[in-house]
């Protein structure tokens, strides 16, 4: 029997969707195949719960995710020493500043396969267009490199070969991995501490400018309801601001932390919302939509993948909390309607998004495929080409 095939798994915090999606990818592989070690910048429960599953891992603190001239040379240095050492078949690398640290060391150690995940993009309408230039400059010059681009859900896939990211014969979509839980409203709302007969709007994600928590905040306001309480699920640099944005427009709003039993909470919800600026397929969607929760959502990248309006769900344009109010009011003046909209969606994302599809997903991106243009000699010799000069300064 040939050796099992290594395989390094890259992503710069092992949290958030993007983690448990890694996490999940790299537990549901066959072990008698693949020998996968994570190698992250920082994570807490998800980091234990890999050590727990006995899961190698490695801690690379330099690994972090805002521009960093200093730490991001010190990363790439300890990557690259790690992937040598390690000798892996397969380097997979998740999120943008992993994606890129990570692929300019798997190319320098001549990794024999670079695959890399697309949960969403690191550009977007809400930036200065210099920086959606550069960025977008980064992520064609690498994926010159990428052997497969795994993009989750079909609306980032679209995205990635609408703007040339990656050679389109390169381009996979895949979904996102839920686990199944059982749909009780009463012990989650105790488990949450709220009472039985409240109206509760929720959300769940990290508190941060993506996610746009202020935006669900003021479509909370705009519902002018008293017996509503919001609930988030979730931690981040932004829980600050929420409390003060809650407080100045008079609405109740519970911040719950970060929960291991997240999915298991969302039935306590009389309808979920996701505010997002940008996404990918968030997993908190898919989890709500397995819960039957009414859901509402921005229309960004992938999420019109699962919410299709008026059908499973309601979408808004970002950035638009008056709209977002008024969706979630809708759902709740008619809640035979909202009933329908969730079974809908309950039957449409039914034994799609598995831990097992995203396991095949995965081993097939990690076989070697010889017609594949990048693994069979194609790609350019050398370093990567064409980078903007702040990443060249990296090499």
């Amino acid at each position: 029997m040939s050796r099992r095939r290594r395989v390094a798994t890259i992503i710069t915090r092992l949290e958030g969707g993007a983690g448990v999606m890694a996490l999940r990818g790299a537990l549901g592989l066959d072990p008698r195949e693949f020998d996968v070690t994570v190698i992250t910048g920082s994570g807490g429960r998800l980091l234990r719960e890999a050590a727990e599953a006995g899961l190698p891992t490695v801690l690379e603190p330099a690994l972090r995710a805002p521009i960093s001239p200093g730490h991001d040379l010190r990363a790439l240095r300890r990557l690259t020493a790690l992937l040598r050492r390690g000798d892996f078949d397969v380097v997979h690398t998740h999120c943008a500043k992993a994606g890129v640290l990570g692929r300019i060391a798997a190319r320098r150690t001549g990794a024999g396969r670079i695959v890399h995940s697309y949960h969403g993009f690191p550009f977007h309408e809400f930036q200065r267009a210099p920086r959606r230039r550069a960025y977008l400059a980064v992520e064609r010059a690498l994926g010159e490199v990428t052997d497969v681009a795994l993009c989750v859900g079909t609306g980032v896939a679209v995205e990635a070969v609408r703007r040339g990211l990656v050679a389109p014969e390169r381009v996979r979509t895949t979904g996102v991995a839920v686990r199944p839980v059982e749909i009780r409203p009463g012990r989650a709302r105790r488990a949450l501490g709220l009472p039985p007969s409240a109206t509760v709007v929720g959300a769940v994600g990290r508190l941060v400018y993506q996610k746009a928590p202020e935006d669900w905040v003021r479509a909370l306001a705009a519902l002018r309801r008293r017996d509503v309480i919001g609930v988030w699920i979730g931690d981040g640099e932004r829980a600050a601001r929420v409390r003060t944005a809650a407080t100045r427009l008079g609405v109740r709003v519970e911040l719950a932390g970060e929960r291991p039993d997240a999915a298991e909470l969302v039935p306590a919800f009389d309808v979920f919302v996701q505010s997002s600026r940008y996404e990918g397929l968030p997993l908190a969607v898919v989890e709500a939509m397995s819960a039957e929760v009414p859901v509402v959502a921005t229309a960004v990248n992938a999420i019109g993948d699962v919410v299709v309006p008026g059908m499973t769900g309601l979408l808004v344009p970002p950035a638009r909390p008056d709209l977002l109010g008024s969706a979630v009011e809708s759902l709740l003046a008619e809640p035979g309607w909202a009933a329908g909209l969730a079974a809908a969606a309950r039957a449409r994302v039914a034994g799609v998004h598995t831990e097992v599809a995203l396991a095949a997903d995965l081993a097939a991106a990690y076989r070697p495929d010889p017609v594949t243009p990048a693994a069979s000699g194609s790609r350019p010799s050398g370093a990567v080409v064409d980078l903007p000069a702040y990443i060249r300064d990296l090499r």
